[in-house]
Formats: structure tokens, C-alpha cells, sequence
């Protein structure tokens, strides 16, 4: 048997659904009509929302998932003969909230990679018979409920496993995603059990809860990078440094720590008294990257599946980073591109004339961008550490010919050293921070062991070598330090032994043992 109010609401659903069903690609059959319709009907607030071109195989939590940052949600009718849902809200503010937010096209909503478009229902709400709605809806309500009702979990820390990680995950990221469910307090990120792991501390336990719920077991990108998201049993984070492994975003005056310490992997301080994770030992401050911390390829942000409901921040399209602290008599473009093609292909370098200390560094796209502010933000190079943003804009500029002072810009989207210009190399599986350790490659048969020596002890003090035992083309050296090591790279990256026999230097999480 069906209530008045729900057989009024299907009636709703089924008067509109001639005009505003969409294609099964996302498409509304009439996109422009829909547009302006949006705009014109349904303007009086109502806690009641309607959505439509809903897939008929979405499930219902995933369509409580769009309310839920908003606020409490009380009931659901799914008509998906219909393509079409109507979600009552608690009360008309957070319906309001959710209308406003997924009106605007940059934050449209999707549900299997299809377009749903949110507006006013034209009733006030729902009033149906809970013994007659489908059980799917039910145990969705009754999860929803429960975060705002009685005796609901007041955990407020998160503790999430990423499984099948081939491309970076960052704070900004996990801050990106965790953020639409409420105020993210704090982030810490490790490496345990050679799984990337992070807890985040949300400041109450509704919107733990509601991430939990709506994201557990989906995929940031397609295909991979799956969360697994369970409760810490901590009821705290006390984080000491903000830097890529830990994050205190209601403190960012905290230091940045020692970055020397990090690369060695002892990670202290980064969770003080009381929040500290005793079984972690010294895997705090170890770079994930070297598990499958790879870049997603060219365009994938657009791709990422956890982003499609969420808003973007802009620093994750951007492809060029403003790097200040330079040594302005050490800093040169090819010393630049050579650094930072570690970790994206540079396109464009750009010394600023006024401020020599100051560069663009243009990537082909944002992704690599931020997996270079990822590794290099604080480290140490020519006396200096470096400081990375995102920058304002989003091209590099060639100067005009015959400009005074040209020599400091310069172009590489022509050059033969990218080191990822193929799509299956294998140089996006081994990117990893800056390390006492550098793995060289591509040596000659003639070259022996004293020779490299020589050639990098002109750069710092080389403190270990070996050839590798199968292939003596490749081989480990350790500096003395991390900066000796970047030093190296960047001067040795490339060296010529002879006719086009050319050196390759990479960082590596290898150590060289005895």
C-alpha cells in the first residue's frame, strides 16, 4: 500500500519524467530545455530535492551520498523506471544548501559517470509508509539516521587504507576528498606494511561517519587507488609538523620539521603525546611512492571518480608551480628542468628577471605538478630549501624576440629527456623523494666502479657503491647527503661517456647494504 504524500511525490516523478529523462551516456535528451527549466520551475524552497537522469543502477547510497555533506536526509522514493529520486532533507537549510551547490555546472553531480541535475521538489515533503518502502531504502535511511541520531558512533578519526595505489595520493588530496564531508582537522599519512595508510581527524563525528559511509570501497581513480576507510582508535591527532606527511590545518604555524630526519624515515615528532601510532615505529615520514606512487597519466584528473560530486581545487589542474628560495647565482633553467623532470615532463622554465630567486616551472599537466610539490617542497639544494606553490597562472610566457634577458626563460617541449614522455614507461613506477641513494643507469661496459666515484665525489662525498649484480649497466651510489644527492643528479643527469651513451640518474628508496 502506498501513503497519499508517496503516491503524490511518484505522480512528481512521473509527470516530468517525458521531458527531463536522460540517455544512458549522461546526456539529458534535451540538455538546453533542462538548463532553463532548472532556472524557471521549482523555485520555492522545499526540504524535499528532486533529482533527475538518476541511473536506474545507481544504489541507493550512493544517492544518499549526495545529500549527506549537506545534512540529515529522512526519506527517499526511487523511481527508477523513471530515472528520477526525491530526497527529503531534515529541513529546508540543508536542502536549500545542496540545491545551491549542485546548480552550478562546475559542481554538477554524477552517479555512474552520468549527469544528475538537483532542484526543488514541488511538495514540501515526504510522507510515506515506512513498512512499505524497499528494503535497499531502508537500511540506506536507517545508515543515514544513525549519524545524527541516538546513540550513533562519536568517533571522530578516520583510519584509511588505500589498496591498489598507482598514482600519488597526497594530503591536498585526501583533504580534496574528505573535506566535502565536513571540516578536516588533521592528516597524517605513512607507509605500513608496505601499504599507504592515513588517518584523518574530522572536527565531529557526523562527518566521519558520513564519509565513511558514502566513500568506503569506491576508487579515487578509475580503476584503482581503492579506500578502505574503518575507525582509528585514537581520539586525536596531535601532529608537530605540517609538511607532506602530517597536516594540522587549524595550526599552520607549526614547523616544517627536519626534512633530513623524514628522508631517513625516523619521522619524529610527527604525532606527539598522546596521539602517537606505537606500532608504526620508524615508517612515519617514508615516501609512499615507492610501493606504485606513480603519476596518473595526462588528463586523468578528469577521470577521477572521487572528484566527480566533489568541488575542485584549482592547484589540481594548474601545471605550473612558482618555486622561491632559489640560489639565484646557482639556479639556471636546465638545472631546473633537470630537477624537476624527476617528476613530470617540464615544458617551460622561466627565472624571474626581477627576482632571480623566484621560477615558473611549467609541466604538462596538473597531476605532475603536484606530485613535484609532493616530493620537493623543503628540499635542500645549493644552500637553500626550496619553497613550491601554485602558481597564479597557468602558461609560461616565452619572452618576445630580441627581449633583454631571454637567457632565463627557456622552452623543453621539444626535448628528447622526458623522462615520461611514453605512456608505458617504466620511469612512472620509480618515482620516488629525493634520497641519500641515486640509481644510475645506462653505464658503459668500459666505465668501472672508480670512475663513477670520481665523477660524483665532484659533487659531494660519495660514501657507498655497487654495481648491480646481473647488470653491471646499472648501479646504486650514496652520498654523503640528500642535497650532495640532488646536486648530483642534476649535474650528472645525462653525462655523455661517449657518442650518444648517455648517463641516467634517478632517486631511488635502495640502500646499499655493507
Amino acid at each position: 500500500m502506498i501513503s497519499v504524500g508517496q503516491k503524490r511525490g511518484l505522480d512528481e516523478l512521473s509527470s516530468s519524467a517525458n521531458m527531463h529523462n536522460g540517455d544512458n551516456n549522461g546526456h539529458s535528451y534535451s540538455d538546453n530545455v533542462d538548463t532553463k527549466k532548472l532556472k524557471m520551475e521549482n523555485n520555492i524552497p522545499s526540504k524535499v530535492v528532486h533529482l533527475r537522469n538518476v541511473p536506474q543502477d545507481a544504489s541507493e547510497n550512493e544517492i544518499i551520498s549526495l545529500g549527506l555533506p549537506f545534512g540529515k536526509i529522512t526519506n527517499l522514493v526511487f523511481a527508477r523506471n523513471k530515472n528520477q529520486v526525491l530526497l527529503e532533507m531534515a529541513d529546508i537549510k540543508t536542502a536549500t544548501d545542496m540545491v545551491n551547490y549542485y546548480s552550478d555546472e562546475d559542481n554538477r553531480p554524477k552517479l555512474k559517470n552520468r549527469i544528475t541535475y538537483v532542484q526543488f521538489s514541488n511538495h514540501q515533503e515526504l510522507k510515506t509508509d515506512e513498512s512499505n518502502i524497499n528494503l535497499n531504502v531502508q537500511v540506506a535511511l536507517q545508515a543515514a539516521q544513525q549519524m545524527t541520531g541516538n546513540g550513533s558512533d562519536s568517533r571522530n578519526v578516520l583510519r584509511v587504507i588505500v589498496e591498489h595505489l598507482l598514482y600519488p595520493v597526497t594530503i591536498e588530496v585526501l583533504k580534496q576528498i574528505f573535506g566535502k564531508f565536513g571540516s578536516v582537522l588533521r592528516i597524517v599519512i605513512f607507509n605500513k606494511n608496505d601499504t599507504f595508510q592515513s588517518l584523518i581527524e574530522f572536527a565531529d563525528s557526523f562527518s566521519a561517519q558520513s564519509a565513511k559511509l558514502a566513500i568506503n570501497g569506491q576508487n579515487i581513480y578509475n580503476g584503482c587507488c581503492t579506500l578502505k576507510i574503518d575507525y582509528s582508535k585514537l581520539n586525536a591527532l596531535n601532529v608537530k609538523y605540517n609538511n607532506d606527511k602530517s597536516r594540522d590545518f587549524t595550526n599552520p604555524t607549526l614547523p616544517n620539521g627536519d626534512r633530513d630526519d623524514m628522508d631517513n624515515g625516523h619521522g619524529a615528532g610527527l604525532l606527539g603525546p598522546g596521539g602517537g601510532v606505537p606500532s608504526l615505529q620508524g615508517n612515519m615520514g617514508m615516501n609512499f611512492g615507492g610501493f606504485g606512487g606513480n603519476m596518473p597519466p595526462s588528463g586523468m584528473s578528469n577521470n577521477m571518480n572521487m572528484f566527480n560530486n566533489a568541488p575542485m581545487n584549482n592547484s589540481q589542474s594548474n601545471p605550473v608551480l612558482l618555486v622561491t628560495n632559489l640560489n639565484d647565482k646557482e639556479a639556471n633553467p636546465d638545472a631546473l628542468f633537470t630537477l624537476f623532470g624527476v617528476y613530470g615532463d617540464v615544458q617551460r622554465v622561466k627565472i624571474l628577471y626581477n627576482k632571480k630567486d623566484n621560477a615558473l616551472i611549467q609541466f604538462s599537466d596538473g597531476n605532475q605538478a603536484q606530485t613535484a610539490m609532493q616530493y620537493l617542497d623543503r628540499v635542500k639544494i645549493w644552500g637553500k630549501p626550496l619553497k613550491l606553490y601554485t602558481s597564479k597562472n597557468n602558461v609560461v610566457s616565452l619572452p618576445k624576440e630580441g627581449q633583454p634577458h631571454s637567457d632565463l626563460t627557456k622552452d623543453f617541449s621539444s626535448s628528447s629527456l622526458h623522462r615520461f614522455r611514453n605512456p608505458n614507461s617504466k620511469n612512472f613506477q620509480n618515482i620516488f623523494a629525493p634520497s641519500f641513494t641515486l640509481h644510475l643507469s645506462n653505464i658503459p661496459e668500459n666505465v668501472e666502479d672508480g670512475d663513477l666515484k670520481e665523477l660524483f665525489n665532484e659533487y659531494g662525498t660519495v660514501v657507498a657503491f655497487r654495481f648491480f649484480m646481473k647488470d653491471r649497466k646499472m648501479a646504486l651510489v650514496e652520498m654523503s647527503s640528500v642535497e650532495e644527492s640532488v646536486e648530483a643528479l642534476i649535474n650528472l643527469h645525462n653525462y655523455q661517456f661517449g657518442d650518444k651513451q648517455n648517463l641516467r640518474v634517478s632517486f631511488t628508496k635502495s640502500v646499499i647494504h655493507g
